[in-house]
């Protein structure tokens, strides 16, 4: 005999919650206090990353727009987005810098944005960095140091905190449904400063390693900044690309050596790091509109000393 109702048991159906943004990793969590002086002449890399203006004032490079942030601003920096940060030289400021990995497709909401926080919003990030400091040791002050070491005596559920308010973060700015226009706080004084401080720190480094063979992988890594970044900013400022600046440097050097008679040509060659004596001629004709002999014989060659 059946129970009354065995034919029409209640049945469940689970829905699986949509999720918009999943945190999946933390790279590092800062909270540094600026001198007004402050310079971080900036980096790459394929994770996300915002910055936060908890006092004073800032200019940040986002690639090739420069910005003034004030108290309470947040910029956003997208992977491999080149990035740096100049202090004012008149106000020494507080910033938060968290950076992380997040590959949802709704990310791309906060490419290029940057936002004035709210009340909510600041509590927002007060608390996911009050949980950042319970989870992990110290210093969290010291911009070469990301690793994040767990506390021994971390409270249970520290780290699944710091991924909620970080989401919920996120949550919260997409859901206005824009940013503060682009415009507002751009510093024309921030991307001229920073754009110099790119070229003259490349051609350095290139000079230390004129005797070399340098490639543009290894310029850019060094500098950790693109490819179409870097050759856009010589082409600006020096009127020529990275590769022809490095090799006229090793000519210029070539030629300094040539006035002072300490190496001959085939020592000269093997000095600027050149496959063989017919490849340095070569490339120094080309650059010159002379050979390296005919440069050691002109009057321009022995008025030079």
């Amino acid at each position: 005999m059946k129970a009354a109702g065995a034919d029409s048991l209640i049945r469940f159906d689970p829905r699986p919650l949509k999720v918009t943004f999943d945190v999946s990793q933390l790279i590092s969590l800062h909270y540094f206090e600026f001198a007004k002086d402050f310079i971080f002449r900036g980096e790459c890399h394929d994770f996300w990353e915002f910055l936060y203006i908890d006092k004073g004032e800032i200019e940040v490079m986002a690639d090739s727009t420069g910005y003034n942030l004030k108290q309470g601003d947040m910029i956003f920096h997208k992977p491999n987005e080149f990035h740096s940060v100049w202090a004012n030289q008149k106000i020494a400021s507080n910033a938060v810098v968290v950076s992380f990995v997040c590959s949802s497709p709704a990310m791309s909401f906060f490419e290029g944005k940057f936002f004035c926080l709210d009340n909510q919003e600041r509590n927002l990030v007060a608390e996911l960095i009050r949980q950042g400091f319970a989870a992990f040791e110290p210093p969290f002050d010291d911009p070469a140091m990301h690793d994040l070491v767990p506390k021994q005596d971390a409270p249970p559920g520290v780290e699944q905190l710091i991924k909620i308010h970080l989401e919920l973060l996120l949550l919260t700015l997409m859901s206005r449904g824009k940013s503060m226009p682009g415009n507002h706080r751009l510093s024309f004084t921030a991307k001229e400063r920073s754009e110099d401080e790119i070229v003259s720190r490349a051609v350095s480094f290139m000079e230390d390693n004129v005797y070399g063979n340098l490639s543009l992988e290894e310029i850019e890594n060094t500098l950790n900044i693109s490819q179409t970044h870097l050759h856009a900013l010589f082409k600006d400022k020096l009127g020529m690309s990275v590769m022809r600046c490095f090799k006229n440097m090793k000519i210029e050097t070539a030629k300094l050596m040539i006035r002072e008679h300490t190496s001959n040509f085939t020592e000269i060659a093997d000095l600027l790091s050149y496959s063989s004596i017919h490849a340095f001629s070569r490339h120094f004709k080309n650059v010159t509109d002379m050979s390296p002999s005919e440069y050691a014989r002109s009057v321009k060659a022995r008025s030079s000393y």
